[in-house]
């Protein structure tokens, strides 16, 4: 079992000292400067809580050291409207300009990614990049209904709208991207009046800011980088780790690895591996869920699914809760995320994947029955007799071996046996205690304290 454990941690470990993530990218050092000029925040990937998290953070640091702008350098195929509006929010209330660049070639600020663009004091964009198409879906990627379809997309136009009038952008071109979802090249934004100028590279960008630029709306941006030096945001360590596990995928097979360890620890207790790594996987699993767009009822579908695996653990055989189990499994991952979810632009859509449920859904499927055919054969074999003669093991004395409250382990013969006491003559007694053997049931003994002076004194120092 360590081999597995190493080897989850050895990856996660990889992951998180990854120089590439799934959300968002630094590629180059930070510079220890607290004087810098300009703080670059690279975005290169679907746009979501973390993310979100991740550019909040840039512009309050740009804040704190009085930088002369912040530079969003931003490569995304969309992503939640919650996230984006959250990303809006800081863009426009930041004390420091905000210069969105598109880049590099062939990148795309689709979606949710045109909110953020439109958003900014200053949009530029490297050739044959591209803008638009944020027409408004489900959290699955799929059309909505038309009433639904109709009322989150006047107001996904609404917002993109007031985002136009707040920076003198062409608010036509801009509704239109969310309406008819039309999509613009580089220099078509420019012409439209969505984008202020195109540029081939960073270094172009900070030299043209440097000579004084006049945005869509005429007005002149003036900034003094002729001696600039560039701080390039990293992703902190939290924000990796949520990064990671915020994976519909990643989350849903935390959860259900984590609640197959607390099973396995509740049909075997003391064994603790299983049921600290299962907290864990829990923990985490949940932190990912709490990041993406879930629902309530695959919550308690997972939930109801730990409940009938255990039921089944206690129903020798029967096989039904097993089953039910795995299919609530499947249905709860079905649900978790994406399916009940709110109206969103689209980008990476936030579900499990449906390979991933049909191989939990086989292997689960396949343990469950045989297990439950393991179950059904004790029924038909002897039970394990030790090779001293249950029927001798009456009237020995053996010695408690773990407290009995009043189950608890016991030593006869030399052999560890499980047992409980007899209630007519105690409740529970300490280690070391001698107890004598009243009955056997298979290979589970009940027994009684036996007061002699070594036990007496067993007790005594037990309690010390």
């Amino acid at each position: 079992m360590l081999i597995p454990v190493l080897l989850v941690l050895i990856g996660l470990l990889g992951i998180l000292n990854s120089p590439r993530v799934p959300h968002a990218l630094a590629q180059s050092t930070e510079i220890a400067d607290s004087t810098s000029d300009v703080v670059l925040v690279r975005l290169d990937g679907a746009i979501d809580g973390v993310s979100a998290r991740f550019i909040k953070r840039g512009i309050e640091s740009a804040e704190s050291r009085e930088a002369e702008l912040v530079v969003l350098m931003i490569d995304t195929p969309g992503g939640l409207l919650d996230a984006t509006r959250d990303i809006v929010e800081a863009i426009l209330g930041s004390d420091v300009p905000v210069v969105v660049y598109v880049a590099p070639e062939g990148a795309q600020a689709a979606s949710a990614g045109t909110f953020v663009g439109a958003a900014a004091d200053i949009l530029a964009m490297a050739p044959t990049t591209n803008i638009g198409a944020a027409s408004v879906v489900s959290s699955d990627g799929s059309d909505l209904p038309d009433t639904m379809n109709r009322k989150a997309s006047k107001d996904a136009a609404a917002f993109i709208r007031s985002i136009a009038e707040r920076r003198g952008r062409n608010a036509q071109a801009l509704e239109d991207t969310v309406l008819n979802a039309d999509a613009y090249s580089a220099t078509e934004a420019v012409e439209l009046g969505v984008a202020d100028f195109v540029v081939d590279d960073y270094q172009q960008l900070i030299d043209l800011l440097n000579s004084g630029v006049s945005g869509v709306n005429g007005e002149v941006h003036n900034f003094d980088l002729s001696d600039v030096n560039t701080t390039t945001m990293d992703l902190s360590l939290l924000e990796r780790l949520l990064g990671f596990i915020s994976n519909p995928d990643i989350a849903f097979l935390l959860i259900s690895l984590g609640g197959l360890g607390v099973i396995v620890e509740l049909w075997n207790p003391g064994l603790w591996i299983p049921g600290t790594l299962g907290v864990l996987f829990l923990i985490l699993g949940w932190a990912g869920v709490g990041q993406l767009p879930f629902s309530w009822a695959g919550v308690a579908l997972i939930l109801l699914s730990s409940a009938l695996f255990y039921l089944e653990s206690t129903a020798v055989g029967i096989g039904y809760f097993g089953v039910a189990g795995t299919i609530s499994l499947i249905l709860g991952g079905i649900f978790l995320v994406g399916f009940f979810g709110s109206p969103e632009i689209p980008g990476d859509s936030p579900v499990v994947s449906r390979w991933l449920l049909a191989i939990v859904a086989l292997t689960t499927g396949g343990l469950v029955l045989w297990f439950a055919s393991e179950l059904r054969k004790t029924k038909y074999i002897s039970l394990y007799q030790s090779p001293t003669v249950a029927g001798s093991l009456v009237g020995t004395i053996g010695v408690v071996s773990s407290d009995m409250t009043p189950s608890g382990e016991v030593i006869v013969n030399g052999e560890h046996w499980m047992g409980e006491l007899d209630f007519e003559t105690a409740e529970n007694v300490a280690v070391g205690t001698d107890v004598e053997v009243v009955s056997v049931d298979g290979n589970y003994l009940k027994v009684k304290p036996v007061r002699t002076d070594s036990s007496e004194n067993d007790v005594l120092n037990s309690d010390k």
